[in-house]
């Protein structure tokens, strides 16, 4: 299992009249977790497309328990508990500044191979730094 954790601040122009979050904006701040966890690793989107793999999302999952608000720094932890495969599932949990759990959430995304447009096996150098979790 590998787990990462970072942190999010609300901002304004992320939140709606209430001064709740927009349930929209859940889905990027799992984007910029599951960016920050890859160069957690030394790596970035960009270098997996360099390498010529891609990662469309498949699947989308989110639970809302408690809003996020404008200001709060929110904890988002990111979880790949089975090893990757040609897909890879990052699940979340998100706390408020008071420790408080208030999403949670699930993508699976699939490495496709930009050229041939199919699915594939993550970049070799992926897989060796995410597989010494999963021994």
């Amino acid at each position: 299992m590998f787990s990462f954790e970072t942190k999010i601040r609300v901002r304004y122009a992320d939140t709606d009249q209430m001064g709740y979050m927009y349930y929209g904006n859940y889905a990027a701040v799992y984007e910029v977790a599951r960016t920050e966890m890859l160069r957690s690793l030394g790596m970035t989107y960009r270098s997996m497309e360099e390498d010529g793999v891609m990662m469309p999302v498949l699947e989308l999952k989110c639970k809302y328990i408690k809003p996020a608000l404008y200001d709060d720094e929110i904890t988002v932890k990111v979880v790949i508990s089975e090893k990757p495969g040609v897909r890879i599932v990052f699940t979340y949990e998100l706390f408020n500044q008071d420790g408080v759990l208030i999403n949670l959430g699930e993508t699976t995304l699939v490495f496709v191979n930009i050229q041939k447009n199919k699915p594939c096996l993550p970049p070799k150098n992926f897989r060796e730094k995410i597989g010494i979790y999963f021994s």
